[in-house]
């Protein structure tokens, strides 16, 4: 085998390190009897993705990847995120923001290159790439800007709370929209982490209800009060269904008091991989909109979502569940914390609505 014989376009070389039909199968670009390696997939196309984070933005932002698989069989993908270990095995190559992602971008002739981020780093990277198409959001005089006439509308709706009230569009369907496609249905895509599965001691013979009690430091305005928790698991405990609490960190000391308040069951705090695989022991999920509620969608699970200062329709359900919205206006759309002094609207979020809800979607 020669230097001219190697196929540096195929899906699998790499060119640092031997790939992986080598190391697995001692397969060759051309085998000793000049036969082609049987594992060559032809790489015509490179393509980029952009969407930083955070952790569920980028996993609502994967049916995209069954889009441009379908319209670019021949490309390789690429995704630039804060979090690369969250994405499926249909990117090829996922990079982690950094200086050497960003060098080695640069450095990197693409076909097409999509930015659906709006804060700077990310604009200024498309605007550095060199890509025979850009699609998404740029920066223009120091300043985040849409490139192309598709991406003007969400760019509208992240500008004016008016406009974006009047939306009528789910997320996937706008970013399909920004890349020129039309959104079908398409689906998450997440794994199960099926190696954790052993982890878990509940009663399979029961409906398991996760109860996402968090909702990030920044959003205060969308916590459901304790008590309403509380009252909701000891109603669905007694009427036979399992209830665990679900959270990270943040949420450790108020899920410890929900679960010894209610009876409820509390686990612990996880790493992301071992908390998506709790998710998926879950037959429903109760949640605010967080990471959780991404990922309670990407396994298919029904779900109640709780919402009150969103345009409730971004969300795609995929019919897995319903949004319960507060009873009582509420007057803090978009605002990180509730400024009414009258009341907070997330106390008319009533315990006996959702667990109606729950029953109904999730009947025993």
């Amino acid at each position: 085998m020669n230097l001219g014989s190697i196929k540096t376009d195929c899906r699998y070389f790499r060119g640092d390190i031997p790939c992986k039909p080598h190391k697995n199968f001692n397969a060759h670009c051309i085998d000793d009897n000049n036969a082609p390696c049987s594992y060559y997939d032809k790489i015509t196309e490179k393509i980029l993705i952009i969407k930083l984070g955070a952790i569920g933005d980028v996993i609502r932002t994967t049916p995209l990847l069954t889009k441009l698989k379908q319209e670019h069989p021949s490309g390789k993908i690429y995704w630039l995120t804060l979090t690369p270990a969250i994405l499926p095995k249909e990117v090829d190559v996922p990079l982690k923001l950094n200086v050497e992602s960003s060098l080695f971008l640069q450095a990197t002739d693409f076909d097409l290159a999509i930015n659906l981020d709006k804060d700077k780093e990310a604009c200024s990277i498309l605007k550095l790439v060199n890509s025979k198409i850009k699609k998404g959001y740029i920066l223009k005089d120091g300043i985040p800007a849409p490139l192309n006439s598709e991406a003007v509308p969400k760019y509208m709706t992240g500008l004016f709370d008016d406009l974006n009230q009047k939306n009528t569009k789910s997320y996937p369907e706008e970013i399909f929209e920004i890349c020129g496609y039309k959104f079908s249905g398409e689906k998450y895509i997440l794994s199960t982490y099926d190696e954790y599965s052993k982890s878990w001691d509940f009663d399979k013979s029961k409906k398991i209800i996760g109860f996402n009690t968090g909702c990030g430091g920044r959003w205060t305005s969308r916590l459901w009060p304790e008590e309403n928790w509380a009252a909701l698991a000891k109603n669905l405990l007694s009427k036979g269904y399992e209830v665990v609490f679900l959270g990270g960190e943040q949420e450790h000391e108020k899920n410890s008091r929900l679960a010894k308040a209610s009876g409820g069951k509390y686990l612990g705090f996880f790493n992301l991989e071992k908390f998506i695989n709790l998710v998926n022991q879950c037959d429903l999920v109760v949640t605010g909109v967080t990471m959780g509620m991404h990922i309670t969608i990407a396994l298919n699970k029904k779900i109640v979502l709780f919402n009150n200062i969103f345009n409730p329709n971004e969300f795609d359900l995929y019919g897995l569940g319903e949004i319960i919205q507060p009873s009582k206006k509420c007057t803090c759309y978009f605002t990180s914390s509730c400024k009414n002094e009258e009341y907070k609207c997330m106390d008319y979020i009533e315990p006996e609505r959702v667990l109606n809800t729950v029953t109904k979607l999730l009947p025993l």
